[in-house]
Order: structure tokens, then sequence, then C-alpha cells
């Protein structure tokens, strides 16, 4: 099966190591460092959404009309509009694109970080929002009828768009979360499923969770997997582990300076992904092949935190770990974002295609 690869398409070079040196909207830095991901083989970056960060749909546009190939995945919370409008949006995107556009949608698992836009719902409820509202955007991009809406959390009469996408028969959805709620609603709705990077076993666990959930909504495919790291490479194993401590030091020291973020809670985290982060780390700092955890311990299981850590050639082949638990899309963020991205390109992306090639060479042979 075909692997893909997934960076971060940020808008400032401000990371948990490194306070922004400008404003929050950098369009030089955007575009060197989405250049640097079309140039060095990866397939496809990500605008996160953040309730005081740049939008990232006008964000995404500025970038799809300077790269050629590079295709966008942009984050999208259903609170902060309404989805017929966002179903137009996304629609205008993907025809700006030439049909590179894959939409993330985030449910939200910080009930003070949602309060910040005039979302008081629970998380529960949250999930059930978005399930509906992505039922309406996928209706609108392929609908070329008027049609009503009488849901639990939106209501209107004879909406039909004039805006349909280049992907047929609509961009591809993305979704993520490790409850049972997020699991329901994903592998009802969800075209890719994103987990975060945990030990294999549990990786293989949650993956059981998403077809399990797939075929209760009467599905009869399954979700394509993601899962997300922090690469941390070095020539030598030796020289990784010094560069994997030095960037834990600098985590601690950024932690002692500017704030990291405002959407996450260094303490006690609300969403289940990132408590299950932390119960990983509190079992031990190393798990399987390269799986490495103080950081994500250090930023309270933020988002995507767990590192691989060692040679390229050690973190390709944890990579292939993973594919082979049946994972297609591997998303890798380094701690310097551009540097980090031209090295992870440049040296671990071009072994783990090779062996995955390899691969699917030999399945017809063993059959």
């Amino acid at each position: 099966m075909p692997v893909e690869f997934l960076g971060i398409a940020a808008t400032n070079d401000g990371s948990e190591v490194t306070a922004r040196s400008g404003v929050s909207f950098d369009k030089e830095y955007t575009l060197k460092l989405a250049r640097a991901h079309e140039e060095y083989g990866w397939d496809r970056v990500l605008f996160a959404y953040g309730s005081g960060s740049p939008d990232p749909s006008p964000a995404a546009a500025y970038i799809a009309a300077r790269t050629e190939q590079l295709q966008i995945l942009v984050a999208h919370r259903p609170n902060v509009s309404y989805p017929t409008f966002a179903a137009k949006t996304f629609a205008t995107l993907d025809r700006i694109s030439d049909g590179r556009l894959a939409v993330h949608f985030i449910t939200g698992g910080n009930d003070h970080e949602q309060q910040r836009e005039g979302d008081f719902l629970t998380k529960d409820e949250r999930y059930a929002r978005t399930r509906e509202a992505i039922q309406i955007i996928k209706k609108a991009w392929t609908s070329h009828d008027p049609f009503d809406h009488e849901g639990t959390h939106y209501r209107f009469h004879d909406f039909v768009s004039d805006t349909f996408p280049v992907q047929q028969p609509h961009p591809r959805v993305s979704f993520g979360g490790s409850s049972p709620a997020a699991y329901a609603a994903g592998g009802a709705e969800a075209d890719i499923y994103c987990l975060w990077g945990e030990p294999l076993a549990e990786t293989a666990q949650q993956i059981e969770s998403v077809k399990a959930a797939a075929r209760a909504a009467g599905r009869t495919d399954v979700p394509k997997i993601q899962v997300a790291f922090r690469p941390i490479i070095a020539p030598t194993e030796d020289l990784a582990w010094e560069k994997a401590y030095r960037t834990l030091e600098r985590i601690r020291a950024r932690k002692a300076g500017t704030p990291l973020s405002r959407r996450h809670p260094l303490t006690n985290p609300e969403n289940s992904g990132s408590q299950r982060l932390l119960s990983v780390a509190a079992r031990g700092d190393r798990h399987d092949r390269a799986l490495w955890t103080p950081t994500a311990a250090e930023t309270g299981g933020a988002g995507n935190s767990t590192a691989l850590v060692g040679t390229p050639e050690t973190v390709a082949q944890a990579l292939l770990d993973y594919y082979d638990l049946g994972v297609e899309i591997l998303s890798a963020r380094g701690y310097d974002l551009l540097d980090d991205a031209i090295d992870f390109g440049r040296y671990v992306i071009p072994i783990v295609r090779e062996e995955v090639a390899k691969r699917d060479a030999a399945k017809p042979a063993a059959a």
C-alpha cells in the first residue's frame, strides 16, 4: 500500500524550543517552509488552527497559489463558521489548489480554548456537532439540488452551492481523537483517522477501535490511519541522543521564558489523547525501537509530542514498524522546523519509500 508523508505548514519560525522571531504570519517564512517540504519529497502540509492564530484557509490559499504539487491539509473547528459557509470556503480552496486540498476537522479537547471563541458545548456534544457538520459539508460539496437540514446543531432550508471542489466526490476528510465519542464520529465520517505517536501495541489497539467504529456505522471501508511523531535524527545514535537531550533542555528553557502555547495546558489535560501520551510517558522514557516520551511529558502531552530518536535508518525503521501495523500516512514535525523538514525529507523519507516499495513488490510473490 502507498505511504504518504505529512509535515507542518507553520506560519512563523516559533516552536517548543524557539520563540518566534517576528509576526504570527510571516509570509516569507511560511512560503520558504512550504517550498522546502515540496522540494524534499513530502506529500502534504498541515495548516493548524488556534483561537488566536492566523486563519488557516487564506494562509493555505497563499501557499497553494505558490506551489505546484504540495498538497494541503487545512484544520477546521466547526464552531467557527456555519457548515454551508465552510463548504464553499473549502470548495474554493480546492479550486485554487487544483484539487490538492484535504480538511482536518477538530472537535476540540480543551473547554477553555473552545470557549475563547464562544463554544460552550460539552466534549460529547462537540463530537456530535462535528459529525453533523461533516455530513452537511459533504452534501454541500456533492449536491447540485437544493436541500434542507433539520438537525440537533444546524437548521437551514433550500441551500445549494454554486461552488464545487475539483476532487470527486469531494476532498478527503481528516479526523482525530482517542475517546469512544471520537472513534464513533471519525469511524463513521473520516477518510483519514489521525493518531498521536504511542507505542506499537497501543497504536494497534486504537486502529482496531477505529475499524470497529467504522463497521458499527455500516461502512464497508475503513479510514486510512495516520500517526504523528517528532523526529530527532543525527548521523550516529550517540549524536541523536545528545540532540534529544539538548532538545529537552531547550523545551525547559522555553517554558521558563515565553509561554509555549495558549491552546493546551501543561498539566492535567482534558482530552483523552494527551492523557494517553502522559500515561505512556509515566511508564518509561523509551518504547519499542525509537519512541521517546520525555518531550510529551514536558509539554503536557500537547498534540504531536512524542519523539522518534536515532539515525535516519533507525527512525525510518521505526516508521516502517507503524506502516506494518497498517499506518499509511506518517506525520512528522521537527523542533527546528525548516532544518528538520529538510533533513527528514533528505535522509528519512527516501529510506521509507524504498522499503515500502520492496514490501509492495514482494506481496504478489508471497501470495
